[in-house]
């Protein structure tokens, strides 16, 4: 089961943390700056460890240069994806 979810990342935060839904795009808070990939990779293992994955899976499957990015999530469903992420939001 895998599902792909569209995020908009917003990097220099003073902390990580989910800033809520925008329609069916999650916005979420990177401490990491934008800058080598650094903060696509801290995005994703944000994502692994607040959906309580391991964090291969959870990948970046389209958007590394854009705020605008779609994740590939594997061994979830949607459904399940925003279940757990509104428990931990």
């Amino acid at each position: 089961m895998n599902c792909r979810l569209a995020i908009k990342a917003i990097p220099n935060a003073p902390r990580n943390a989910i800033a809520g839904w925008l329609g069916d795009t999650l916005k979420i808070k990177v401490h990491a700056p934008a800058l080598e990939g650094r903060a696509n990779e801290e995005l994703c293992e944000f994502l692994a460890e607040t959906l309580k994955l391991h964090h291969r899976a959870v990948t970046l499957a389209h958007g590394d240069k854009s705020r605008q990015k779609l994740i590939q999530i594997d061994g979830l469903s949607l459904d399940e994806v925003k279940a757990r992420l509104t428990q931990a939001g």
